[in-house]
């Protein structure tokens, strides 16, 4: 596993758990939070001296970003690895004959879509001189192929968004040996939409490890666009 990494969203759930995972693998990991105060980072930081740097993040906002870049830029010179994980739902119930959130749709997007992009700008630098690797963790929902439901607009959008996004940085990267990877975690067990979601089918520890396998077998492979494939099978997902 790449040794220097920078996870987003790592408050709880899969983020939280993608950080445990590489520091057990011996990783030194940057780790941006949205709320300033945890205790299971402390605790970590404790089991981990001199791993594990915490930071404030918000992804959808500029100057946040910049100031996490510029952090991480004054401490180590070569990024192995980005994974941007940070997300959020969003409105997923009304359909086109309801009175629609556009705001909530706006916002979704900045965060869900933007916020990969906005990390990879400012970090781009750092990601080439060391292991010329983002892995954007997308959804099957972003899938325009196989799309299905008739709400989830800011959501699914947003995931299509970044998708398209990821391809544009790929195209880019790959000239110099680069690469971004796509990953669906699968159906996990999250505080997305407010509360546990206790039936779904992966635990965020269950999620983490198989997008961490799923890199370690993917991430040579220089494709002419970004593979998008399930963490969980590997199986590519269509466009």
């Amino acid at each position: 596993m790449a040794s220097v990494v920078c996870v987003t969203g790592t408050d709880r759930g899969v983020g939280l758990a993608l950080t445990k995972l590489l520091l057990e693998a011996g990783c030194c990991v940057y780790a941006g939070s949205y709320l300033p105060a945890n205790e299971e980072h402390e605790r970590l930081a404790e089991k981990y001296p001199g791993k594990l740097h915490s930071f404030v993040l918000d992804i959808g906002n500029d100057a946040s970003v910049e100031a996490a870049a510029k952090l991480i830029m004054k401490q180590t010179d070569g990024l192995d690895l980005l994974i941007n994980n940070a997300g959020i739902l969003g409105d997923i119930h009304r359909t086109i004959e309801d009175e629609l959130d556009f705001e909530d749709m706006q916002q979704v997007f900045n965060v869900t879509a933007l916020g990969a992009i906005r990390m990879a700008n400012a970090l781009f630098e750092p990601i080439m001189k060391g292991g010329k690797l983002i892995v954007n963790i997308s959804s099957e929902a972003g899938s325009i192929g196989q799309s299905y439901r008739d709400s989830w607009f800011g959501y699914c959008m947003a995931k299509a968004a970044l998708n398209m996004g990821s391809s544009i940085i790929h195209n880019k990267m790959k000239k110099d040996g680069g690469r971004v990877l796509l990953i669906h975690p699968g159906w996990v067990q999250s505080y997305m939409s407010g509360t546990l979601d206790t039936s779904a089918r992966f635990t965020p520890d269950e999620a983490a490890a198989h997008i961490v396998n799923r890199i370690e077998s993917c991430k040579h492979f220089i494709l002419d666009k970004p593979l998008y494939v399930e963490a969980h099978s590997g199986n590519e997902i269509p466009w």
